[in-house]
């Protein structure tokens, strides 16, 4: 049996690229395979799953010498588990820059491309023409596209993006706009959630400049939800970043999904100094990054300068 996960803190993408890919591998490929979450849904997520009726992958276990393993929406070891090396990674399909790190005995398949989702790559493979894609496989990687994409206001948004998602629209059966509204509705609900899960939401660590950085983004078309438990986020980062050995600094970024813009909470002058050379201005509470959405095409880049 090959298990098929994606990164920590799962997000949309990372969770039905696991699920269509182990359908590709059991379907197409005639080769058992199980998808799996490094972690709790969030709320777009979950809101996704149970839309279109398609069961909650399990959390990944131990693995071991035995398991052979798939990766998905990732190539960066910080984001996998701590003992991928026990097991046999024989495949990898992601939508990010290659990061490097990974060792293997053996040649492996290594797709990257730069798409916007890695639904939409794992599109390119399930081939509709040929193999017909259930409606519940063709909605939840819909979903996958339109949550990187922020229903394609983000810059890694690709004319082939666009296409993909219109085809699984119709095989899918629903309406494109509709289903954002849905997803985003959900992602932006904040309700019952405290300071460490809202910077933890949507996470990635980054090694930058010497430093492991911790880049939180929190994508909700209701920031004033978020901004005004500001000094709970303060504290919570600081928290965080004490409680951590592997993290140096948090920046959190608050996307306000219909302004197109995203405003910074920072929890230290470190933090702030940082951002403030990154994107050329000058923080405090009232900053807003007018234009800037994508964690992987505006935030990374501007802090790796």
């Amino acid at each position: 049996m090959i298990k098929i996960f994606g990164h920590k803190v799962p997000d949309t993408d990372a969770t039905v690229s696991a699920i269509a890919y182990a359908w590709y591998y059991n379907e197409i490929k005639g080769e058992a395979a199980t998808p799996y979450v490094l972690g709790e849904l969030n709320r777009e997520t979950a809101y996704v799953l149970e839309k279109f009726g398609v069961a909650t992958p399990e959390t990944l276990g131990p693995l071991t010498a035995d398991d052979k393993v798939v990766v998905v929406d990732t190539n960066n070891m910080h984001e996998l588990p701590d003992d991928m090396k026990h097991a046999e990674l024989i495949e990898i399909i992601d939508h990010h820059k290659l990061v490097g790190g990974i060792e293997t005995p053996n040649p492996i398949t290594i797709t990257l491309r730069p798409m916007a989702s890695t639904a939409s790559l794992i599109y390119t493979y399930l081939n509709p023409e040929l193999h017909e894609i259930p409606q519940e496989i063709a909605g939840i990687m819909l979903a996958g596209v339109l949550s990187d994409t922020l229903e394609f206001r983000s810059p890694t948004t690709t004319d082939e993006d666009r296409a993909i998602a219109e085809s699984l629209a119709e095989i899918a059966g629903v309406d494109i706009h509709e289903l954002a509204e849905g997803m985003f509705a959900a992602k932006s609900d904040l309700s019952g959630m405290d300071a460490e899960d809202l910077i933890m939401m949507d996470s990635k660590v980054f090694a930058i400049k010497g430093k492991n950085l911790r880049v939180s983004v929190l994508e909700t078309m209701s920031p004033s939800q978020a901004l005004k438990q500001r000094e709970a986020l303060i504290q919570g980062i600081g928290k965080h970043v004490e409680t951590n050995d592997d993290v140096d600094e948090v920046l959190l970024f608050v996307v306000d999904i219909l302004g197109e813009s995203a405003m910074p909470i920072l929890a230290s002058d470190e933090a702030t100094n940082i951002v403030e050379k990154a994107f050329d201005v000058s923080v405090s509470e009232d900053t807003i990054l007018d234009g800037v959405v994508s964690r992987k095409k505006q935030i990374i880049p501007k802090l790796e300068v």
